[in-house]
This record gives C-alpha cells, structure tokens and sequence, in this order.
C-alpha cells in the first residue's frame, strides 16, 4: 500500500511541478505529517525532491527528472473508459484506480502532449447527473459493479412499482443514464411472487439500480449471450420503450415562449414536433403534433407548459386537462 502511495506521490510532483504538502495530503487522503515521511523516503531512494520554502514554496522534483515507473495495474487499466466522469467512477469504487491511472498517462506522455490533456481537462468537464435532480441513492451499486466484471450470479431482492420479487440474475452490464445506473441482465430463477411475464433464462431486462434492497453475490458464474452487445441492446431497448410509452398523439397551439418550454419540458420528442410545426398565426402562436405518454401522464405533463399552450385534441385529453384545471381552480379558489 504504501508502495502505491509513494508512487502517486511521485507521479503528483512530475505532473504538477512544485505542490505544496497539504496539497499533496489531500490529494493522496493521508495526513501532513505522512506526506513528510514519504518526501523523506523518496529522497532516500535516490528521487531528487527539492524543497522550496517562502510563501510560494512546496516540494518539486529537481529539473530534468522524469519516472518511467509508469505500469497500469489491471484494476486501473479497467477504470480508463471512466475517466470523463469521475463522480460514476467514484460511485463504482474506481476513483483511486482512475486517479492513479490518470496520473501514470500523464506520467508517460511526451511534455507537448501532457500538456494538451491538461490543457483540455482545465476547460471541459463532464457532469452525468441530470439538472434538479438528486441522484438516486444506490449503496449495492459497488457490489453490483463487482459481479457485472467477475460474471458471478446475483441473487436480488427487487422493488418494482407493484411489489417486490427475488430473482437470480446474469449482470450483463451498467448503464448510466441522465444521472440514474440501471443493470442490464439476463433473468434467471424466479423466486416468490412477481415474476415478470415472459421472463426466462434467455430473457434479459433492464432494472434500476436504486431499486435494489439487497444483493449477494453468488459462487457461480454465467455465460454470456452469444453475440451479446450492452451498447446495442441499449439502444434498441430505449427505442422501444419510447415507442411503447408515446402511444398518442396530442394537438396543441403553443405560444412563442411555448415554443421555448416544449424541448426543455419533452426533450427530443418536443424538439420533432417543433421541427412539423405549421406556421405561426397573427399572435406567434404555432399548431403542432406532439407523441405523448397515457392520458394521466400526459395530463401532468402538459400542465407544465401552463398558459404557453393550448390542447386541441384529442378530446379526450382536452376534457381530461379541462377537468384538472377545473379542480386545481376549485381547490384554489
């Protein structure tokens, strides 16, 4: 262990050039008085590390000096794909693997090139968590991770909106979506009630991480499906929810601050029906084709355009918000 900090340790000052020691403690999450010890058996080793005192002091490696001591180990190795999202990585139990990692490439990159990648991490930054909104709480979510790359067996224990069921499982893949992991895997066992229609051991289902209540991870392995690709089925099984979910079609007038609301409250459906829009009338206003989601949902949804739109069909739905805005007057009044 302390072998892996010493090397970090070195790997900070090459990359960074003079630091400071409770710079290096926080960075390293030991204390002062540890990174003092280190600086002390580095310069045992034979590392020049210079100390430079004054207000703008901090410990640096002497001119000219660069490390080749650069191996990725397998678990950092792995961590990589992550390293443009690091609160998932940290989520998954990856982040000290993806910082030692990021600091052993830059360790072993030319200095025209480490000085690109720093230059492009000060001015972009990737933050998956979708705006106003929390990110789910998901304390198996490690454990999860651990037997997706092992390729064990889980046994869950799953809440869905009607109820909850035990089920063994093939954890194929994770996927992290506007802020929220969901694990795709093929269903094994069903144990107790709940079993969903259709599921069998070919079948493979998609299931929101912070929905377990527990896990254990089993002896056995599984294997894969032949031609099994995670980005593929991902794709395909969004496509078919959305079909699925946007049975119907809604009419609507939309005003031009409407217009505004409609891609941030509907994202890419909003955007297609603006791109159909008819032309505005004498107000600005616009008729447009929006897929929605069930009476209810769409309900709700459509309630939060306000007075900026206008639902003209089906009749159904118009009677349905009617009715709502009717309530919300009443209860209001």
């Amino acid at each position: 262990m302390r072998a892996d900090r010493l090397l970090s340790l070195l790997l900070l000052l090459q990359n960074r050039g003079r630091t400071t020691a409770p710079e290096l403690a926080a960075e390293l999450e030991v204390s002062v008085r540890t990174v003092y010890r280190d600086i002390e058996a580095l310069g045992a080793s034979g590392v020049p590390v210079v100390a430079d005192r004054g207000p703008a002091g901090g410990y640096r490696l002497a001119d000219g000096y660069r490390t080749r001591l650069t191996g990725l180990t397998d678990a950092q190795a792995g961590s990589l794909f992550l390293a443009g999202v690091p609160g998932p990585a940290q989520d998954l139990g990856l982040g000290a693997d993806l910082a030692a990692a990021q600091l052993k490439l830059q360790a072993a990159l030319p200095a025209q090139l480490a000085g690109r990648a720093r230059h492009v991490q000060e001015r972009f930054h990737l933050d998956a968590t979708a705006w106003f909104r929390d990110a789910d709480p998901v304390p198996h979510l490690a454990r999860i991770a651990q037997a997706v790359w092992d390729q064990r067996v889980l046994h869950a224990h799953y809440r869905r909106r009607h109820g909850e069921v035990r089920r063994e499982l093939h954890p194929l893949g994770l996927v992290l979506k506007g802020g929220i992991w969901y694990l795709v895997a093929g269903v094994g066992v069903g144990v107790g009630v709940g079993v969903e229609p259709g599921a069998g051991a070919d079948a493979v289902r998609t299931y929101r991480v912070a929905r377990f209540l527990a896990v254990d991870t089993a002896d056995d392995g599984f294997e894969r499906p032949a031609g099994f690709e995670l980005a593929a089925y991902w794709q395909e099984s969004t496509v078919r929810l959305d079909a699925a979910l946007r049975r119907q079609t809604a009419r609507l007038r939309l005003s031009p601050r409407g217009r505004q609301l409609l891609p941030m409250q509907f994202g890419a459906a909003g955007t297609r029906a603006l791109a159909d829009a008819g032309p505005p009338d004498a107000d600005g206003w616009v008729r447009i084709s929006l897929a929605v989601e069930s009476e209810t949902i769409a309900v709700g949804d459509l309630l939060r355009l306000g007075t900026e739109a206008e639902v003209l069909g089906p009749p159904e739905l118009r009677r349905a918000l009617a009715a709502t805005v009717t309530a919300l007057a009443d209860r209001y009044a």
